[in-house]
Parts: structure tokens; C-alpha cells; sequence
């Protein structure tokens, strides 16, 4: 598809350069150099990441990609799908972790269906780019054909698109969708080549026994489907789901608009993970919010090079922990900002 072409095409390495000048100017605050230690990480990398060396990234939005999975017919998720157009509108109406935390941080909320098996009427806060009413069910074939997913991929990409537009400085990934931890588990298991049973966990919090029949499940639908890990594309087909692949697209529009993007969790650090597989350079513009408990999740972070800013044992997704990243990203760039030189202070440099 053209737009994917062509916004790979506008990907580029970020400014070495200005990432030197943003660390003298850090470097010249009237502290010990280097010891407000991952904040001054994240002040030089917006400046890079932005092209601006007095960035501004108040306008902070978060989009949740909805969507549901076939493979909730396994028996792979404590709660039944209905849940995910529940939990739409529980988000819609301001009630969610997502919409508190994002109240907490100054940043808007805006819902995605996009692949929700549920119709919605209008509502303030919803953005309808519904693909399909679901994936089908990966046990049994490809989750989605090769048009759905490359579909997705363009919501998300025009979403980043109309983000440079908008003036918004700051973009954080969430998503909701019963099932979602199977896709993403089998995606990681796709590219990485580790075994299932290494990259799986509990997801909603399922037993046991539960536990080992998502492992049976993934296992029997990389065999069915054959996922090639040459081709991250071929991979969401095949495995992920409609909201993973909008979150790729979300990513991959972000580092063609040079607007850094701060991923949740398991799930979005997937979608993140076909987009940095896609092309080298995006990961240049990834923040990856937190650690998840799900165990899977350390892999993908490590695969695409990013360091989670925090670990607050959080496994609810929704954009939750991104929400919470963007604090602290903001305070390093405040620290750049308003942080007075030795010279300003007249203190004296060791």
C-alpha cells in the first residue's frame, strides 16, 4: 500500500547533532552533570526526536485502539468479549484508569474502534474506523487477510498524520480489546523465534490450566498459519489483531512526523515492535512507558532497544502507563526549559 511505502520513506535518523547541543545545555544547569540521570535522556531525545531545541509538548493526546479477537472462542481470556465494547464505553463516558490518569496528566483521550464487533453510535471522544467486526480466530487461520491489516495499519498513520497537524507535541498508545494478550504473545514468539511458553503469561489473570491452553492455542496457530519472521507485515496478518496493527501504524506515522511516541504496554510495545521491525530508525522515536508484568513483554523491549521508564506492576493496558510516562518526559523538558545556567545563578562550577 502506497501510504506505508511512503511513510517509511519519511523516516529518518534523528539529529546526533542536536542531541549533543541539548546535552551541553543540560550540562551547563546549575547541577552535577548527568545527575538528574534518565530525565536529562529524555529532554535530549525530544529535542532530537522534535527538531527543535526549545520543544513544546503540552498538547499530549492518547489514543486506546479498540478492537476484538476470534480467539476468544478458545478460552484464552478470564472475561468474554463483551466486555470490550463495555469498556468503550466506560471510556467514553470518563470512567476508565485511562481517562483518570489521563485527567491527572493534562492529556486528551481519544477512543479508536477499530475493530470492535459492536455497532456505536456517535459520541463525543469516538473516532469510528471500524475495519472489521473482529479478527478471526488465529487457531483456525490468518487473523486477518493482508487488506485488513494493511487497513489498520493506515488508521493509525493518518491519526499520526493529523497529530503533526494538530500541533501535538506529545502521542501515547493504548488499547482495549478481550483476547489481545494472545495475539501479542504470538507476534513476540513469531519474530523472536523463543518459545511460546517463554513469552506467555496470564493476561486478565487466568489459571493454570487456562495458562496452558493459551500456550496449546498460540502454538497451534504459529504451526497453522506459518508466520514468516522475515516479514512483519505477514506476522500481523496472520497472528495479530486489527488494534496492534493500528498501534504500528500510529508509531510508524509518528516517526515519519517527527513527534515522539510513548508506548503502554504489552500490547502496544507490540504494535511498536512491527513498526521498529519495519524500518531501523523508529525506535529512535519510541518511549516505552513501563514494564509489564507480562512476561513476554521484556522481550519485545529488549528486541526493539528501549528501556522502560517505570515498573509499577501495572497489566491493565488502556494507555495507562503511558499517561504516567508522559510526566516524567515532560519534566526532563521542563528541566531543560526553565532550569536556570551556573552563569544565570551566579553559582560557581566545580
Amino acid at each position: 500500500m502506497d501510504i506505508v511505502k511512503d511513510t517509511l520513506s519519511r523516516i529518518k535518523p534523528v539529529s546526533q547533532e542536536l542531541l549533543q547541543q541539548a546535552q551541553t545545555r543540560l550540562d551547563n544547569k546549575t547541577k552535577p552533570q548527568g545527575s538528574l540521570g534518565r530525565l536529562e535522556e529524555f529532554a535530549r531525545r525530544i529535542v532530537a526526536i522534535s527538531g527543535n531545541s526549545n520543544p513544546d509538548i503540552s498538547k499530549k493526546v492518547i489514543f486506546t485502539f479498540a478492537g476484538d479477537h476470534g480467539v476468544t472462542e478458545e478460552g484464552v481470556s478470564l472475561f468474554p468479549k463483551e466486555v470490550t465494547p463495555q469498556m468503550v464505553l466506560n471510556f467514553l463516558s470518563g470512567g476508565a484508569g485511562i481517562n483518570v490518569l489521563a485527567r491527572h496528566v493534562g492529556a486528551d483521550v481519544r477512543v479508536v474502534d477499530v475493530g470492535v464487533d459492536y455497532d456505536f453510535e456517535d459520541m463525543v471522544g469516538l473516532i469510528h474506523k471500524k475495519v472489521a467486526r473482529g479478527t478471526k480466530n488465529l487457531a483456525k487461520g490468518p487473523a486477518m487477510t493482508r487488506d485488513e491489516m494493511l487497513t489498520a495499519l493506515k488508521v493509525g498513520i493518518e491519526l499520526a498524520d493529523q497529530c503533526r497537524a494538530e500541533g501535538v507535541g506529545l502521542v501515547g498508545t493504548g488499547e482495549m480489546g478481550i483476547g489481545n494478550t494472545t495475539p501479542s504473545s504470538a507476534i513476540i514468539a513469531a519474530i523472536s523465534g523463543k518459545s511460546v511458553a517463554e513469552v506467555t503469561h496470564r493476561g486478565t489473570g487466568i489459571g493454570d490450566e487456562a495458562l496452558a491452553n493459551k500456550i496449546r492455542v498460540i502454538e497451534g496457530g504459529l504451526a497453522l498459519n506459518k508466520p514468516d519472521p522475515a516479514d512483519p507485515l505477514d506476522v500481523l496478518a496472520k497472528v495479530g489483531g486489527l488494534e496492534i496493527a493500528a498501534i504500528a501504524g500510529l508509531v510508524l506515522g509518528c516517526a515519519a512526523n517527527s513527534i515522539p511516541v510513548v508506548i503502554d504496554g504489552f500490547i502496544s510495545t507490540a504494535g511498536a515492535l512491527i513498526a521498529s521491525e519495519l524500518h531501523p530508525d523508529v525506535r529512535d522515536y519510541i518511549f516505552a512507558a513501563h514494564q509489564s508484568v507480562e512476561i513476554g513483554h521484556r522481550f519485545m523491549l529488549e528486541r526493539i532497544g528501549a528501556d522502560p521508564i517505570l515498573d509499577l506492576e501495572f497489566r491493565l493496558g488502556e494507555g495507562t502507563g503511558a499517561a504516567l510516562a508522559m510526566t516524567l518526559i515532560e519534566a526532563g523538558v521542563k528541566i531543560l526549559k526553565e532550569m536556570a545556567t551556573f552563569e544565570q545563578a551566579g553559582v560557581s562550577q566545580g
